[in-house]
């Protein structure tokens, strides 16, 4: 049976935050979690997303979404299933990232009202995402496309289309992402490696949150 338009359940909208960035702690222990997260949240990031191939991926994710404040957004990364779907939500994760599009991950975390990013690298994937009910997309890796590709591509997209660059995105990129309107950025391993303190975590993601602000202010 072909899915119409009208089977299709838009997943919550991409929140309003004051900068959107995300954070992508790829490795992080459940044992870091909580200290790592409250510098990202004290330097000025709302968002923080834990990758299911983290260790204890939603046991992290879980002590996040108990602990962070309230408008902080707290999910997964790198979900494949729908079954993974279900799994972050009985954690309490509200944000979801792919590096694909599935239209069954996007369907089922729709109706688990969560915020989702699928992984887009094309013109197709981006509009079949969209159609697909997604609240924002994630061209990745954005390094590939650069600003130019992604601006090229957001020529055809709905003007109001949240867009993500994530993936060899780094603090002296956001000017030209911007320009090429790019709205979010994913950054992971400029921000956190496994190993890496809180205090550390803490400097780079103010560096990261100025580095936006000035981009932002420059137009």
């Amino acid at each position: 049976m072909t899915e119409s338009s009208d089977d299709v359940c838009p997943s919550a909208p991409w929140p309003v935050l004051r900068r959107h960035l995300v954070a992508i702690l790829r490795g992080i222990t459940p044992a870091d979690v909580e200290a790592v997260g409250a510098a990202l949240v004290e330097a000025g990031f709302e968002a923080i997303e834990v990758p299911l191939n983290s260790p204890q991926a939603l046991v992290s994710i879980a002590r996040l979404a108990r602990v962070m404040p309230d408008g902080v957004l707290v999910g997964a990364g790198t979900v494949l299933t729908q079954a993974e779907v279900a799994a972050v939500a009985d954690a309490g994760g509200r944000l979801l990232v792919a590096p694909n599009t599935d239209a069954g991950v996007l369907r089922a975390a729709a109706r688990r009202g969560m915020v989702t990013m699928p992984g887009v690298f094309s013109p197709s994937e981006a509009l079949l995402a969209l159609r697909a009910g997604a609240s924002a997309l994630k061209f990745f890796p954005a390094s590939v496309l650069g600003p130019r590709g992604i601006g090229a591509i957001r020529a055809v997209l709905p003007p109001d289309c949240v867009i993500g660059a994530v993936g060899g995105v780094g603090v002296a990129d956001f000017a030209p992402y911007l320009r090429a309107g790019v709205r979010a950025f994913g950054l992971g391993t400029s921000l956190y490696m496994p190993g890496s303190t809180a205090g550390e975590v803490g400097a780079r993601a103010r560096e990261a949150v100025a580095a936006y602000d000035a981009a932002l202010a420059a137009g």
